[in-house]
Order: C-alpha cells, then structure tokens, then sequence
C-alpha cells in the first residue's frame, strides 16, 4: 500500500477532522506539522488553488479539502464504514454535512470580530445550533451516527470541540447546555470517545493562541 501522509496544524479542527478519521480506520499515516506564516513547498504544491491545510498525500497524489479527504479515505479504505450503506441515509447525512459547513463559520465569525459582525454571527451560530439540537438524525442516540462516529459526528466535532476556547476568547456564550440538551449530551460522547479524546489540542494552549491571534486581528484592523 502507498505510503499516508497528512500536512495539518495542531489548532485547526479541518486537520483534526482527518486524523479522526484516520484513526478511526485505522490507517497508518506520517504527520507533517506546516508552519502557517511559512508555508512549505510541499504544501503549496500540492495545494496551488488554496495553499491551505490539511492535504492529504496518498503515495504521490495529494486530496484536499477535509471533508473531501473523508470521503477519499471512505471510499479508499472501506474498514470501519464512516457513512451509512443505505442510499437515503447516506443522503440525510451528506446534506447534514452540507449544513455544518455552510453555517459553522459564523462560530469563527464570532471569535474574531466585535459589534454588529459579532452580534449577526451570534445570531445564526445559534440559529445553526437550534436546527441541530431539533432536526439532527441522533434522536435517542449517542452520536449521529447511530451507536458509532460517522462522518456528520466529525464534521460538527471540528466546530463543537473548539466552541468552548471561542467563548472564553471572545467573551460570548454560544452554547446553552440548558438549550441544546442533545447537543450536550452529544457532545460529552463525542469527546470522551478515545480516539478523540487522544486527539485533541491541549485546552490551554489552544485558548492562549486563539487569545493572541484575536487580539492581533482586532489590533491590526483597529488601526488601518
């Protein structure tokens, strides 16, 4: 079998969607941890649209896009199956996908900006959140996806394991507990799963970073 390679950033949730992924397979793969402000040569051509992480490299042909390389890995690697077999399912839970990645950048949105931009972004993270903890196919389940992570599971878990850091870094709640009973409940299963709960960047570390980076942010529009 040719050779994994994934080129990822310890604080993003795009590259720690792939290694669950991954790990979850079970698929032997070498990390290559990319220095954002200096990107590699490595990274920018195998991502020349982009120049972003994570990629993905089988043998010699690079993938991008995280839920894009879950879906290369689904269909590559079979083994411990992150989508259902039934056609409707499988549906419900690639437009869920959808979903997740149409809305969730207002969670950011929320990190790195104040005022009226905040205010709106707060808005429709919850609206995101609302329509998840009604309408999510995990009624009555541990997790999206049945008994067992799938694949909508690692979608949202790039956004919901990084909420909690988003509050405390920009000083606004997003997630009620109290609100989205599922989602919490969701959550905490999610988190306490091994192969996340192994893979996830340390809590401190990631909020002193998201601090930093949001106030350079803030700074350097402040000033322009």
């Amino acid at each position: 079998m040719d050779g994994v390679k994934l080129h990822g950033f310890w604080l993003s949730p795009f590259s720690h969607r792939v290694v669950w992924a991954l790990k979850l397979k079970g698929i032997p793969f070498d990390y290559i941890e990319e220095d954002l402000p200096n990107k590699s040569a490595l990274l920018l051509q195998y991502n020349p649209v982009h120049k972003k992480i994570p990629v993905l490299v089988h043998g010699s042909r690079p993938v991008c896009e995280s839920m894009v390389i879950i879906e290369y890995l689904e269909e590559t690697w079979p083994q411990c199956p992150l989508l259902p077999t039934d056609p409707h399912e499988r549906a419900v839970v690639r437009f869920w996908v959808k979903f997740i990645e149409e809305k969730s950048p207002n969670v950011w949105i929320v990190y790195r900006s104040v005022g009226e931009e905040q205010e709106k972004a707060m808005r429709e993270s919850v609206e995101m959140l609302s329509n998840l903890e009604e309408h999510g196919p995990n009624k009555g389940k541990k997790f999206f996806g049945g008994d067992g992570i799938n694949i909508m599971d690692i979608a949202f878990g790039g956004v919901a394991c990084w909420i909690g850091a988003i509050e405390e870094v920009s000083g606004r709640q997003i997630f009620d507990a109290a609100k989205f009973p599922r989602l919490n409940a969701w959550k905490a299963n999610f988190k306490s799963s091994p192969v996340i709960a192994e893979n996830l960047p340390d809590r401190e570390k990631l909020r002193e970073h998201l601090a930093r980076l949001r106030e350079k942010r803030l700074s350097s529009s402040t000033h322009k």
